[in-house]
């Protein structure tokens, strides 16, 4: 990959912020987009560390102008953007279905599935121009499987995989690849409140094959994958990293 523009959403913390420094380890451009000012500021600085120009852009995916005003300014900057991680993302309120709420839905259903939409829609519009570029959205395994007391997550990372196919079927006439990366559980802190204790974290954890959590590095590693040339005949997969759990 020769130093390419990347936009990362949601990129302060757990794996968008580790896709960030990995792009930057490879000498990409960046704009690091989400919701806290310091960490932005504080995030931009490391990244520079590694000689390369970054800048963070306070950022809402929730809401349009927001992500039309992050699109411009990445075009402002750079004058073309090469790959968008669409990594914004919520665990919601788990809970039983028959708890979840209008509001408790709008809560998931706004960052999760409306954030991806928005960003795609002004990031291919920026792309389609071009004629090249590459996105990578982050689902989950729970975007092709249930899982009791996780309903609205569940459904909408469901919808991340269909909006990720139907997006790539249609950037594939003007030279742009979409595709999913589909985690399992990660050490972050997404992890941590999304199972509540030490016990049901173990717990989830000893049903994955190899008998770890993984490593928001590792992550990175297939996110860089999925957007680079060497992914170049892959689109509108979802692209499973989750040491085996969906294996069986």
């Amino acid at each position: 990959m020769t130093k390419p523009v990347v936009l990362i959403t949601g990129a302060l913390t757990g794996i968008g912020r580790a896709a960030a420094l990995a792009f930057a380890r490879e000498g990409a451009s960046l704009i690091v987009s989400g919701r806290h000012d310091d960490a932005g500021r504080e995030l931009t600085a490391e990244l520079r560390s590694h000689g390369v120009e970054a800048e963070f852009v306070r950022a809402d995916v929730r809401r349009e102008s927001d992500v039309a005003a992050l699109l411009e300014r990445t075009i402002k900057r750079f004058g073309r953007l090469d790959v968008a991680v669409n990594n914004a993302g919520t665990e919601g309120a788990p809970g039983p279905l028959t708890e979840q709420t209008p509001e408790s839905y709008a809560a998931t259903f706004d960052t999760n599935v409306l954030g991806v939409l928005l960003s795609m829609k002004h990031e291919l519009r920026v792309m389609q121009p071009q004629g090249f570029g590459s996105i990578v959205n982050i689902s989950s395994t729970m975007g092709s499987r249930g899982a009791p007391n996780a309903s609205l997550y569940v459904a909408s990372k469901h919808a991340v995989e269909g909006l990720t196919k139907s997006a790539a079927l249609e950037a594939a006439a003007f030279g742009v690849r979409v595709n999913a990366i589909a985690p399992g559980p990660i050490e972050t802190a997404m992890l941590d409140r999304f199972t509540g204790s030490a016990d049901r974290k173990a717990g989830l954890i000893a049903g994955i094959p190899l008998k770890r959590a993984g490593r928001p590095e590792e992550l990175a590693d297939a996110i860089l994958f999925a957007a680079s040339s060497k992914a170049s005949f892959i689109t509108g997969q979802i692209i499973s990293v989750n040491g085996g759990k969906t294996a069986a």
